[in-house]
C-alpha cells in the first residue's frame, strides 16, 4: 500500500507511572496492552508511535468535524456562506467563535498539546532505549519535527504559551507562559534538529517528513526571529534539493483530458504524491479508502470534509420558476458533488485578486474557479441556461458562489458513492474530498523565500520567486515596484487557497486584523485588537491551581 498509513495503526494511550520501589523484579512489564514499557521495547513500537503523530496531525486539519475547517474561515479569503448562522466553529462574528470556552480555542490547544506529549514520549523513550544510536537520532529528530510543528500553531494563535519538554509523569498544575521568543528558538533548535538528521525526501515514504520539509519551516521559524539571511538559507536547500520542482508540464491519470492544465492535474485523485510522479509535493497528508487508518470510506462521509465545507449547494437550487433545476448531487465541475455552502471566498478572493475577466492567470480559469452553472434538470424550462444569468427573485445567493475545483474530484467520486439506479450521489453519504491534501508544495517554498528577500531588502529576488511561481500559472510577472509582503500574501491567496491555514499565515506575519477588516466583510467589522490571538482555553486556566496560566489581553 502506498503511504505511512497502510501500517497498522496503533492509537497510544500511554501513562508513564511513577514509583517508589527499588527492586527491579517488583516492576512488571504488562504484555497484554500498550504502555511505555513494552511499546517501546522495539523499532517497530517507537515506529507505531511516529505513525499516530501524523494520524494527530491530520485529525487537526481533517477530522470532519466543522471545527478542524476554522482556521480557513474568518480571513481576508474566506468566509460563512451562511452569514452569522450561529455556529461556534466556522468563524462568521469573532466575539462568538473565539471565546475562552469555544470549541475553537480549546481544539487547536489540545490537539497540539497532546502532540507535544506523544513526541516528548518518544523523545525521551529511544535516549533511554537500547536502539543502535542512528535509530535513536532518527525517531528522536521525527519526533521533535512534530514537537516543533504543534508549537508553531500554538505560539502563532495563541502567543507565548507553556513550553514542555519533558514527560509530564503525574499530576501537574503549576504551568506558566513562556515568551513568544522563547517558543520560536525551541521550534528552531527543534526544526534543525530534524532538518540535519532526518533522510532526503527521495528516502522516505509518501506523506512522512523529509529533512527539506523541515528545513522549510525551519526558514519560516527564522523570519519571524529577525532572521532573514538565515531563512534564505534554509529556504535554498529545500529548491535546490535533488528532484524537486515544480510541475510545468501535464502529469498523472488524466493526463489525456487535453482541455486541461497543470494546475488541474495537481489536485486529481492519485496526483498529489511523489510516487505519482508530483516532484511538487514536499509533505502531503495521506488518505486512503478502505483500509483501516486510512480516513476515507468509499460508501459514507468520514473525513477531509472539503468538499462538504466549500462547494456550493448548486445541486439544491431552483430555477427563475421555483422549479427544482437541478437533478441532484452530481460528480462533475458543474455541480461538484455535495457541497452546502459554507466556505465561501470573499469578494477579495472571487474577483479582486485576479486579473479582468479572469483572464491572465491559470489558476482562476474556467479548470480551476467554477464561476457558473447550468440547470441540468431536463424538465426545467430554464435547461442548460446559466444560473448567473437568470438569477430569479427567489434565488438564494449562499447556494451558489464561484468555488475552487481542489476541493472535490470532478468526474471521479468513488463509484461507491453513486446511485447504482442513476448517475447521482448518495445524498447521505457524499461530502468527503477524495485525493490526498498537501501540507506543503514547494510554490510555498519560494513564495516563503520571497518573504525572506524582503525582509532582507533584496526586492529583486523577492521578485524572482514570485515569478517563478506566477509564470508556472501562464500569469505576468510582478513589478518591482508591487513586491510588498501583501502582495506575496496575496499571491498566497493565489496559489494556496484551501491548503494553507490562512489564519496561521495572517497571524505569523502581524496581518490577520489589517487583512480582515479590508477584505472580509462579514467578520472584519467584529474584530478588535484582542482577536489578534486566540484565548487561552478558560478550562486549562481554572485546572491550573498552582500557578497563574495568564490569559490573553481582552478576553
Amino acid at each position: 500500500m502506498k503511504s505511512i498509513f497502510s501500517k497498522v495503526v496503533v492509537v497510544f494511550l500511554l501513562a508513564t507511572t511513577v514509583s517508589s520501589c527499588k527492586k527491579d523484579f517488583l516492576n512488571e512489564v504488562p504484555l497484554d496492552f500498550y504502555n511505555p514499557e513494552n511499546a517501546f521495547s522495539s523499532i517497530s513500537g517507537f515506529e507505531a508511535a511516529l505513525t499516530d503523530l501524523y494520524v494527530k496531525e491530520r485529525e487537526i486539519y481533517y477530522s470532519g468535524q466543522d471545527v478542524s475547517y476554522s482556521l480557513l474561515f474568518g480571513t481576508d479569503v474566506f468566509l460563512n456562506a451562511r452569514g452569522n448562522d450561529g455556529s461556534q466553529d466556522k468563524i462568521s462574528i469573532l466575539s462568538n467563535s473565539l471565546g475562552a470556552s469555544t470549541n475553537i480555542s480549546e481544539w487547536y490547544w489540545n490537539k497540539n498539546y497532546k502532540i507535544i506529549a506523544d513526541a516528548n514520549l518518544i523523545i525521551s523513550n529511544s535516549a533511554s532505549s537500547t536502539l543502535p544510536e542512528a535509530d535513536k537520532l532518527r525517531l528522536s529528530s521525527e519526533a521533535k519535527f512534530f514537537r516543533a510543528k504543534a508549537y508553531r500553531d500554538l505560539v502563532y494563535l495563541y502567543g507565548g504559551v507553556p513550553l514542555i519538554l519533558e514527560v509530564v509523569t503525574g499530576p501537574k498544575a503549576d504551568f506558566v507562559r513562556s515568551t513568544k521568543v522563547e517558543i520560536l528558538n525551541q521550534m528552531a533548535a527543534d526544526f534543525k534538529d530534524a532538518a540535519d538528521n532526518l533522510a532526503p525526501i527521495s528516502q522516505v515514504q509518501d506523506g512522512r517528513v523529509s529533512n527539506i520539509v523541515a528545513s522549510h519551516y525551519l526558514a519560516e521559524t527564522y523570519i519571524s526571529l529577525g532572521r532573514p539571511g538565515d531563512a534564505i538559507a534554509e529556504a535554498s536547500k529545500v529548491i535546490t534539493a535533488p528532484n524537486v520542482g515544480l510541475m510545468t508540464a501535464r502529469f498523472g491519470k488524466r493526463i489525456g483530458e487535453t482541455s486541461k492544465d497543470v494546475f488541474w492535474d495537481l489536485f486529481q485523485r492519485g496526483n498529489q504524491n511523489r510516487s505519482n510522479g508530483n516532484k511538487e509535493a514536499l509533505w502531503v497528508c495521506q488518505f486512503q479508502e478502505d483500509v483501516q487508518g486510512g480516513g476515507l470510506l468509499t460508501n459514507s462521509r468520514q473525513y477531509n470534509v472539503l468538499e462538504r465545507m466549500h462547494v456550493p449547494a448548486v445541486w439544491s437550487m431552483t430555477d427563475p420558476a421555483g422549479k427544482p433545476g437541478f437533478l441532484g448531487r452530481r460528480s462533475d465541475a458543474n455541480v461538484g458533488g455535495q457541497g452546502v455552502s459554507f466556505l465561501q471566498p470573499t469578494q477579495f478572493a472571487s474577483k479582486d485578486m485576479w486579473p479582468a475577466n479572469y483572464i491572465g492567470d491559470m489558476r482562476c480559469n474556467d479548470n480551476n474557479f467554477i464561476k457558473d452553472a447550468y440547470y441540468d434538470n431536463p424538465a426545467s424550462a430554464f435547461f442548460g441556461k446559466s444560473v448567473t444569468l437568470n438569477k430569479p427573485g427567489n434565488y438564494n445567493s449562499w447556494r451558489f458562489y464561484p468555488w475552487f475545483i481542489k476541493a472535490t474530484t470532478p468526474g471521479d467520486h468513488p463509484v461507491g458513492l453513486i446511485d447504482p439506479s442513476n448517475p447521482l450521489l448518495l445524498s447521505g453519504n457524499s461530502g468527503s474530498t477524495y485525493h490526498d491534501q498537501y501540507y506543503l508544495r514547494l510554490a510555498e517554498t519560494h513564495l516563503l523565500r520571497a518573504e525572506a528577500y524582503l525582509a532582507n531588502s533584496q526586492p529583486d529576488k523577492a521578485k524572482e520567486d514570485i515569478d517563478v511561481v506566477r509564470l508556472r500559472a501562464n500569469a505576468a510577472p510582478v513589478s518591482l515596484a508591487e513586491v510588498t509582503l501583501d502582495y506575496i500574501l496575496d499571491e498566497r491567496a493565489r496559489e494556496l487557497n484551501l491548503e494553507e491555514q490562512r489564519h496561521v499565515t495572517l497571524r505569523r506575519v502581524g496581518k490577520y486584523g489589517e487583512r480582515v477588516v479590508k477584505y472580509n466583510a462579514l467578520t472584519g467589522p467584529s474584530y478588535n485588537p484582542k482577536f489578534e490571538l486566540f484565548p487561552i482555553p478558560q478550562k486549562e486556566i481554572e485546572a491550573n491551581i498552582d500557578a497563574v496560566l495568564i490569559q490573553n489581553p481582552g478576553y
